[in-house]
């Protein structure tokens, strides 16, 4: 937040005032969404068969790279047939392994009421996350620093319908990559008691990562209890590198859940055909499922993926498409087939400003995600321009648009379903319902209504200044970092988490080498 802003805020009262203007502004989390629509399921049971014969012959026959002597190491003991870095793996064993990845499983928040059901039909929303550059409350696209990455953590922490603060929701540039890691958990945990990420950007990252957790919830509790998610990706097509592979097995061996992602460019690292990716993807997440129970047997993970398609034009990433819609219908149908929760990405945009095209892109991919049942939705506030920056209008905005989701995806509400059918009886032909005591009682949550969108007339849309979308949203940002009121750590906690910080600081080297995750 700039020095003005801050200004401002600091002229507008103490705690007493903003605790007085956050109670006009509702900032309880929604519960883990649970779905009552059926999912769109494009493939007939041939199909999906077909697609699980594909993946499979290509992990026995083509097999996958695992550049990582550890990891060749235990495929061997696993019984896999090791050749060089290729590792082939035997679809029984492959079935096998997978079958004991838990269907379903709790996340643990130091704020137990913040603990979400997950897996099966639960469903939770998480922010973006590994923006190198920001759009900041004045619209401005720079380089983010730490304070930037706190505001992201705070606003995930205050809008209802996100679940998680992520991690590095924007790179803080103003630190060295070598103890980014170690600032941007602390942020996480600091500015929130909802769930988080943790970061993965090498084993042993990951490993700081884990005992900080182990200062925050305790050692024993993290044996039986999911307190934060990891992210490796595959490199696509059928390669896993040493750096997820050790982060992946940071986590596992301490029960931790990650997310196993091939990072996917339909048609430039995967054939040019919706059905042949598909199957290649499937074929990437299945072997590092596997291996995460080579690691741990019954360690929770999750069938991930990053997925895009590339313009064949430029090159380009793109977003919004139909054919990454049919693809996650087609995964979220690969994934019930094998009974693991899956994540996808939301409201991605290619724009490179919060514009009409960031708009439909965004709505567009949050449909098909919902519709397709998955479980873990990432990205789902903030990420434009391909990623490369985080919008704080945006944020905010597609926060709000997750909360409309949230409300389509729980489907018909028929609790009061009599009640209204008498009013039709009251009001009769001709009449209005408005005034009806029915419509008095329940107008506020019969029907979404959202803040962010202006449905006023044009006449009173100019007489209160003609706003446009990104600047309602940056004022509601500015408004809810005035109001925010940290969720305390306990003391000693705190203490201990600043003093591992310092200790690993003092330990690791400052090499300045860039390290990002998607």
């Amino acid at each position: 937040m700039n020095a003005a802003v801050l200004e401002k805020i600091g002229k507008r009262g103490g705690r007493g005032a903003r605790r007085q203007a956050r109670s006009t502004i509702n900032t309880t989390m929604l519960p883990a969404l649970r779905r009552k629509l059926s999912p769109v399921e494009p493939m007939d049971g041939d199909q999906i068969e077909r697609i699980d014969r594909a993946s499979m012959d290509i992990l026995e026959e083509v097999g996958v790279v695992f550049r990582d002597e550890q990891a060749l190491a235990d495929w061997k003991a696993a019984g896999a047939d090791v050749r060089g870095e290729r590792v082939h793996l035997d679809r029984n064993l492959v079935r096998e392994l997978i079958a004991s990845i838990p269907e379903s499983f709790t996340y643990h928040a130091r704020n137990p009421a913040n603990n979400l059901p997950f897996g099966n039909d639960h469903s939770i929303f998480v922010p973006m996350t590994g923006a190198p550059f920001l759009r900041d409350l004045e619209d401005k696209r720079r380089m983010p620093t730490l304070d930037d990455l706190a505001n992201f953590h705070k606003l995930a922490y205050m809008l209802p319908a996100l679940h998680s603060t992520a991690h590095h929701i924007v790179e803080p540039m103003d630190h060295v990559v070598a103890h980014r890691h170690l600032r941007i958990t602390y942020s996480s945990m600091k500015h929130s008691d909802k769930t988080f990420m943790g970061m993965t950007t090498s084993g042993r990252n990951a490993e700081d990562v884990m005992e900080m957790c182990a200062i925050l919830f305790g050692e024993e509790f993290m044996e039986n209890h999911a307190v934060t998610t990891g992210n490796c990706n595959g490199n696509s097509p059928l390669v896993w590198d040493e750096a997820m592979l050790s982060a992946m097995r940071a986590f596992c061996r301490r029960n931790q859940p990650v997310l196993c992602s091939p990072f996917v460019l339909g048609g430039a690292n995967t054939p040019a055909s919706v059905p042949a990716a598909v199957a290649q993807l499937n074929a990437e997440a299945l072997s590092g499922l596997a291996y995460t129970q080579v690691v741990r047997k019954g360690c929770p993970a999750i069938y991930g993926h990053y997925l895009s398609t590339v313009s064949m034009k430029s090159g380009a990433p793109m977003a919004g498409t139909p054919e990454i819609a049919l693809m996650n219908f087609m995964i979220g149908q690969m994934a019930r087939y094998y009974r693991v929760p899956w994540r996808t990405s939301n409201t991605l945009g290619g724009a490179k400003t919060f514009d009409a095209q960031a708009g439909y892109e965004s709505a567009s991919t949050m449909m098909a995600v919902l519709m397709a049942g998955a479980n873990y939705i990432w990205h789902s506030a903030g990420w434009n321009e391909a990623g490369m920056h985080c919008s704080m209008a945006k944020f905010v905005v597609d926060a709000e648009q997750c909360a409309m989701g949230y409300r389509m995806a729980e489907g018909i509400h028929w609790d009061d379903f009599d009640e209204a059918l008498a009013a039709v009886r009251d009001v009769g032909p001709g009449g209005h319902y408005l005034g009806h005591p029915h419509t008095q009682a329940r107008f506020q949550e019969a029907f979404f209504m959202p803040d962010r969108f202006d449905n006023n007339s044009v006449e009173q849309w100019i007489a209160e200044g003609s706003q446009e979308i990104t600047e309602r949203a940056l004022k509601h940002a500015r408004r809810l970092l005035e109001v925010y009121e940290e969720p305390k750590l306990d003391d000693a906690v705190d203490e201990a988490l600043r003093d591992y910080i310092a200790r690993r600081e003092r330990e690791i080297p400052a090499v300045d080498a860039l390290n990002t995750e998607h």
